[in-house]
């Protein structure tokens, strides 16, 4: 018959929300651009570009929410068929990949910093200044001599308990919810996110008590930006999980169908794992033989 649905695919209504986004993430990057670049011309052209910058940003935050609202009603009419639920899993898997060769990027990093750190000084002499007159033999080492590093077993031992913690919450509000436990699945859920916030809270913290900045020396930049990306990847798990649970409350998520909670589950044992790499590779091993900070 004309018409009939013989697949098990469903077609998608015409949309305005793609090209919505993609405008949106282009004047969100020229907005950071100019933010960034725009100071060495005039300051008038960077304090421009913070407003284009954000104008983008909530373009894209509202790209987001219509997007993702979008596919919550898909499933609740049924659009979300066995195969369609396959396919958004490998999207979540590629995501996470994605994700996983982002971070590789940052350990490079750290490690051809720390392996080869006759490289660390810049032309500028900008690292001399920090690590005293020893200059060349300051760039010898790794941690560059004359900077602390942060004690690993103090709150970087602290946040890797919290954060395994969080994996097993959010593994029990999952198995909760596979055996119609609601209650137990909001309780998972409810620990998870208060688990995250305080990781949050206490890497916010060892930030603004570091013994090294964030600029002038590779040791700094690296440590900060590895491990910032990854606070930003908790900042964004911790919203995913609240948004389930918000969705929780409305009685959203069934024994059967519950990608929306198994992605969130997904992103935050990825966000474990590439924690304790961190903790293994950035603060035990990567700050050895370094005097501690006493702060």
């Amino acid at each position: 018959m004309a018409g009939h649905k013989n697949h098990d695919y469903h077609i998608l209504p015409p949309s305005i929300t793609p090209l919505m986004g993609s405008m949106s993430a282009l004047v969100m990057a020229v907005g950071a651009i100019m933010w960034m670049h725009g100071g060495h011309v005039s300051p008038e052209k960077a304090n421009g570009g913070g407003w284009i910058f954000f104008a983008g940003l909530a373009g894209v935050l509202f790209t987001m929410y219509t997007w993702w609202s979008d596919v919550v009603r898909e499933a609740h009419a049924g659009d979300h068929t066995p195969v369609v639920q396959l396919h958004l899993r490998y999207g979540m898997i590629l995501f996470i990949a994605s994700e996983v060769m982002f971070f590789v990027g940052w350990f490079w990093a750290w490690f051809d910093f720390s392996l080869f750190p006759a490289a660390l000084e810049f032309a500028d002499g900008s690292a001399t200044n920090l690590v005293g007159q020893a200059g060349a033999a300051a760039a010898e080492t790794w941690p560059p001599k004359g900077i602390e590093v942060i004690d690993p077993f103090g709150f970087p031992l602290l946040n890797t308990l919290i954060l395994l913690c969080s994996g097993t919450t959010v593994t029990w509000a999952h198995h909760a919810l596979l055996h119609g436990d609601r209650d137990g699945f909001k309780k998972g859920l409810w620990l998870t996110i208060i688990l995250g916030v305080i990781f949050s809270c206490i890497q916010a913290y060892e930030y603004a008590h570091a013994p090294f900045p964030f600029s002038g020396i590779n040791y700094g930049a690296a440590f900060f930006m590895a491990t910032g990306f990854h606070g930003f990847h908790v900042l964004v798990g911790t919203i995913f999980l609240t948004v389930c649970l918000i969705r929780a409350y409305k009685g959203h998520f069934t024994p059967r169908q519950h990608f929306g909670f198994e992605a969130a589950a997904w992103y935050w044992h990825f966000v474990d794992v590439v924690w304790l790499f961190l903790f293994v590779s950035v603060y035990v091993w990567g700050g050895w033989g370094a005097p501690v900070h006493a702060g």
